[in-house]
């Protein structure tokens, strides 16, 4: 056992006398001030462990907004500190030298401003800005509802949806709001910060010498009907008149109309009102085109409409909404904070008459019906894709390859289900829907302001709509007038899909064939040229499987399946939507064949023979992020900064001809697919 010896405490001196008790707390003041300190630090020591234990979720939101918010300074400082041509460095880094911006390899060839250049903007990509509202929108004087930082729909959502909407039986303003287009070539050059429009191609312009003096946005309300433009704000007089003033003001030179998207719809309502007698045209004469126009431009412009647009009007949806749907089930539809996003997108778009121009035109002699379509034999995977941007203008063989092992029913355009889509015609047992009697719908009572014509149909409608089974594009519009007849009755006033079989009859001179090139002439013009150009190499929607929504009180009836895929990878059945080539956005045959065959040489379409070209942008996405959208791209807004497009945009403006450009240029089968449609010429 260890001794532990203790030290013997010293005996104190009997000399001194013993301290008192105050004299000891005064001798040591420290003693009881450093056993206070040492018990509040043990305090202190329990009051953190015990805050260790509380530590809450609004702690850890905190301390991770905090460090997302830091990070994000942090990297802003260093955008803002590096040199603006540090993204180049990297990227030639990575991929070599880049080109030249056609505007500065122009430059350099001696290439200067000759025409003036007109820009026609198409649907969305347009500024719109609040001139009257009601108390919900007060400060917005001014301000853009549409485009720019939209910092109103997250703000006060149902204030923008009433401020956007159009009236319902006018197709006007509603009473108490004007909401007016941007101006000026800021209307459309950027649709949001950091995302470009027009800005890539006017940048390039300016390069050779273009301004705004000539250089014209041809802004208007996209929402609007193209007639009823003129009608409120007498927007087609405002082309004719800056069109005539820039030919004036430079030397009589010819304008370049560069439509985008709609644009290209709108502007053939536009060469059509501008000869028109007046009142109902602009009275400019029947050579006003062949005086001021050299060449009009489309880009990815829809001529023979669009069926994305037909699920947007039938379920408020397209391939990218059914998907999200999918995935986070009742955000979207009608359960998160009852919010009903798709109704009251669907009340909204639907006043939105301009929507009804992009209905598919040419009906089942265009697109197809139950058993054929032009783009049949189609082969949606990379391999084939690769094989098909090889072809050239003319070419009519396609290879062994070519082949699909299952034919896409393309004419098919909404299926109520993958079966009826992939089965024989004679195998489709279908019931009428069009003397459907309409029931009544419990959830009317429900509903409040969500109407969208849906709870007029009833239990007995939405069963007749199923059972019908499969439309095709001609029947697409019975479908359209049974399920939304209000809509279409507007629609009617001011659009026509037929093909016209005698265009000496005195109805097409009305305002509604104006914009369908199928039932309309070109202007008797035989220097104007016309250019279709567009990308191709995506997929791109072209038909759809539908089912039936789940039952819900305001709920849309109808939903694309996004369950339906084919069998196999490279299958163009993709999430329950049909996909063929196209530029995500616009099919090949819409965009391109009335330059193909339409309006190809003398028809009676075109009986002045203008020159037609198809000049088509093979899709090439950016190689790394620090491309941004690229400047190969194919897609149908980002092909606004393609180079090889906006080179061939200049040189046109510069003098030059489609001849010179090189003539056609085609990767995809737009010329095969073109002598497939047995169409009148």
């Amino acid at each position: 056992m260890q001794n532990i010896r203790r030290r013997k405490p010293s005996e104190p001196d009997p000399s001194v006398p013993p301290d008192s008790e105050e004299d000891k707390k005064e001798k040591d003041p420290k003693s009881e001030s450093e056993k206070t300190s040492s018990s509040r630090r043990e305090e202190s020591r329990t009051r953190k462990g015990t805050k260790k234990s509380k530590w809450s979720c609004v702690d850890s939101c905190c301390w991770f907004i905090g460090v997302i918010c830091s990070i994000w300074w942090f990297l802003l400082f260093l955008y803002h500190a590096m040199p603006s041509s540090f993204p180049q460095y990297v990227t030639e880094a990575i991929t070599g030298p880049l080109p030249d911006p056609p505007g500065e390899k122009l430059r350099k060839e001696g290439l200067t401003a000759v025409h003036p250049v007109v820009f026609v903007p198409g649907i969305v990509t347009g500024g719109l800005e609040l001139w009257e509202g009601h108390q919900c929108a007060e400060g917005l004087f001014r301000k853009r509802l549409w485009g720019g930082t939209f910092g109103e729909v997250y703000k006060r959502p149902s204030c923008w949806v009433e401020h956007m909407s159009l009236d319902n039986e006018t197709g006007l303003d509603r009473p108490g709001i004007r909401v007016r287009p941007t101006y000026g070539l800021v209307a459309a050059d950027y649709f949001a910060p950091g995302y470009f429009v027009w800005a890539v191609l006017i940048a390039n312009l300016a390069r050779i010498g273009y301004e705004e003096k000539n250089m014209y946005m041809a802004a208007y309300d996209w929402r609007l009907s193209f007639q009823n433009t003129e009608v409120r704000d007498q927007t087609l007089s405002r082309i004719k008149s800056n069109i005539e003033l820039m030919v004036a003001t430079n030397g009589g030179k010819k304008a370049v109309i560069v439509p985008h998207s709609m644009g290209a719809l709108y502007f053939m309502h536009f060469m059509k009102w501008v000869e028109a007698p007046a009142p109902m045209g602009g009275g400019g004469g029947s050579d006003w085109c062949a005086r001021h126009i050299k060449a009009v431009m489309n880009i990815g412009g829809p001529l023979l409409g669009v069926p994305k647009s037909v699920p947007g009007l039938f379920s408020a949806e397209a391939k990218d909404v059914a998907v999200a749907r999918a995935i986070a089930p009742g955000v979207l539809d009608n359960d998160l904070f009852h919010l009903q996003t798709l109704q009251h997108l669907m009340k909204m778009t639907r006043t939105w008459d301009s929507t009804m121009s992009m209905i598919p035109k040419g009906g089942d002699t265009i697109w197809g019906g139950l058993d054929w379509a032009p783009e049949e034999g189609y082969h949606c995977s990379k391999k084939m894709q690769q094989n098909n941007d090889t072809l050239v203008a003319g070419d009519k063989e396609t290879g062994p390859g070519n082949c699909q092992k299952k034919n896409v029913h393309y004419g098919r355009m909404i299926s109520f289900g993958k079966d009826v889509a992939e089965a024989p015609s004679s195998e489709i047992d279908r019931m009428d829907f069009r003397d459907a009697v309409k029931g009544a719908n419990l959830a009317n009572s429900t509903c409040g302001d969500l109407w969208t014509e849906y709870q007029d149909m009833g239990i007995q409608g939405i069963k007749a709509v199923v059972e019908y089974k499969v439309y095709t594009a001609g029947e697409v519009l019975d479908l359209l007038h049974f399920v939304a007849p209000k809509m279409m009755a507007r629609g009617d006033a001011h659009f026509s899909y037929g093909i016209a079989d005698n265009l000496d009859d005195p109805r097409y001179q009305h305002y509604k064939y104006w914009s369908n090139p199928l039932e309309t002439r070109l202007p008797n013009a035989p220097e104007m040229e016309i250019f279709a150009l567009y990308g191709v190499g995506i997929p791109t929607e072209r038909a759809y499987v539908y089912r039936l929504s789940p039952p819900a009180d305001c709920n849309i009836p109808f939903q694309i399946d996004i369950t339906a895929d084919g069998a196999e990878e490279d299958d163009c059945l993709k999430d329950g939507v049909f996909l063929v080539n196209g530029d995500e956005t616009v099919p090949v045959l819409s965009a391109g064949f009335m330059c193909a065959k339409g309006w190809r040489g003398r028809t009676r379409f075109n009986p002045s023979g203008i020159p037609t070209y198809v000049r088509e942008y093979d899709h090439a996405p950016p190689t790394n992020l620090l491309e941004g959208r690229g400047t190969q791209s194919g897609a149908h807004v980002d092909m606004m900064g393609n180079f090889a497009l906006i080179e061939d945009i200049m040189r046109v403006a510069a003098g030059a001809t489609g001849a010179e450009l090189g003539g056609d240029r085609a990767y995809s089968e737009i010329f095969k697919w073109s002598e497939k449609v047995n169409l009148k010429l």
